[in-house]
């Protein structure tokens, strides 16, 4: 199951849930209507405006982070690309006959790196073109140690080229550390308990008014179905509606510029 699918089952199932906390709340308050004179509880309004409260805070927190990473991880393509791009360029300071090897490994890394992030949606492909990325990181680094310490190459090779390599091979594990960057869990849990609970205490209250506000119950559980669908996508920019792969162009840009 693809994991589009897999949040719009979430999706359709936490509308269904919500519904149905609106229908049981509505029963509970008509319950303590018919039960008691007073009707229903009076004082609920601290109970309530604490659980909508937190909720919109955990929702409010939950979206922001969510687009945060959003951002950052494209930031990160645009920082990798300027890293490859700066020790492509740096790679003429090396003598000319240690250049076209060296030249081959950087086009062979960058196809990699654009594969890995190709099949995002299929994490083994996407891991063993992470690992291939990896052992060409290491092939670079050695060729680019032997080129520099060559005796016609230049004092200034080392200094020029070295750190360019290690911010290439760098960004690499904060690329991957991004990705894998996610709230805990019990965030999710606690947003989807809150949303049932909100749901439940809409019901209550829609107790005390004659007949059922369908519209009104169905707009609510959309718009909060909505929100959590959208930070459940943005957390994973690569596998739903909402991607990053258009940032990807910069670096499908440089690999042609390679040759």
């Amino acid at each position: 199951m693809s994991f589009e699918t897999s949040i719009i089952l979430i999706s359709l199932g936490l509308f269904v849930g919500m519904t149905l906390a609106i229908e049981a709340g509505r029963r509970i308050g008509l319950a303590r209507i018919a039960r008691e004179a007073d009707g229903l509880a009076k004082g609920m309004g601290a109970a309530e405006g604490a659980v909508f409260g937190l909720f919109g805070l955990l929702l409010a927190f939950t979206f922001s982070g969510a687009a945060g990473r959003f951002e950052a991880r494209r930031d990160l393509i645009t920082q990798e690309t300027n890293a490859i791009g700066t020790a492509w360029l740096r790679l003429g300071v090396l003598p000319a006959e240690a250049q076209p090897p060296l030249r081959d490994l950087f086009r062979a890394y960058l196809d990699s790196r654009l594969m890995s992030y190709g099949h995002a949606a299929n994490e083994a492909i996407a891991m063993s073109h992470y690992a291939e990325s990896v052992g060409l990181q290491e092939r670079i680094w050695v060729a680019a140690m032997a080129a520099v310490r060559r005796p016609e190459a230049p004092p200034a090779a080392a200094i020029l080229l070295l750190p360019a390599l290690n911010a290439m091979i760098d960004i690499t594990t904060t690329r991957l550390v991004a990705v894998r960057s996610h709230p805990p869990p019990v965030v999710f849990i606690l947003l989807f308990v809150l949303c049932l609970i909100g749901a439940l205490l809409v019901g209550y209250n829609g107790a005390a008014k004659n007949g059922r506000s369908v519209f009104h119950s169905t707009l609510y559980c959309v718009v909060m179905v909505l929100a959590i669908y959208v930070i459940l996508d943005l957390e994973y920019p690569r596998l739903g509606l909402i991607r990053i792969d258009a940032a990807d162009a910069i670096l499908v840009d440089l690999r042609k510029s390679m040759g």
